[in-house]
């Protein structure tokens, strides 16, 4: 993969930088690079008596997957992960839990997991990004959710922490 200055659009190379081994370097510049990569929250969703999970379907996917968002540009991670359930679903957040961290490479994005706890309601599906969200007993969110995935990875985990609550 080629990779190129965000600064000037020079084709960067390998250069060795100490404390860090071979890091991307652009000679027009005179300046390391090192990767730019988006960063999203994910979040495990539960209700009030932790005995549900929340999972939803994009538009033009027929897998179940976690509520996602990218982070935008001045946002913590904490307010993203309210701001973005709440577009998702229209359903307020009551508290949640930083998980831990996983990249995804198709996406190149960094992804931050959160155990969310739902408000009581009922949730509004955002026309559109999702076609469809349903609660789940955990077993059958472990069932459903896409196989191999990020997002089953996240559940799993989740899944641990809310067992010991």
């Amino acid at each position: 993969i080629n990779m190129y200055c965000n600064v000037c659009g020079e084709k960067l190379t390998l250069m060795f930088k100490q404390d860090e081994g071979l890091v991307t370097y652009c000679k027009s510049c005179s300046e390391y690079r090192f990767p730019l990569f988006a960063t999203a929250v994910s979040m495990v969703v539960t209700n009030r008596s932790k005995d549900k999970i929340l999972l939803a379907k994009h538009a033009g996917s027929d897998d179940y997957i976690l509520f996602a968002g990218y982070i935008k540009k001045g946002e913590t991670a904490e307010k993203s992960v309210a701001r973005e359930f709440k577009e998702e679903t229209r359903l307020d957040t009551v508290k949640f839990k930083y998980m831990g961290s996983r990249y995804h490479e198709p996406k190149n994005v960094l992804m931050l997991t959160f155990l969310l706890m739902a408000e009581n309601g009922e949730a509004v599906p955002d026309p559109n990004e999702l076609t469809e969200v349903k609660w789940f007993a955990p077993n059958e969110a472990l069932e459903a959710i896409k196989k191999d995935s990020t997002a089953e990875a996240f559940l799993k985990n989740a899944l641990n922490e809310i067992k010991k609550l």
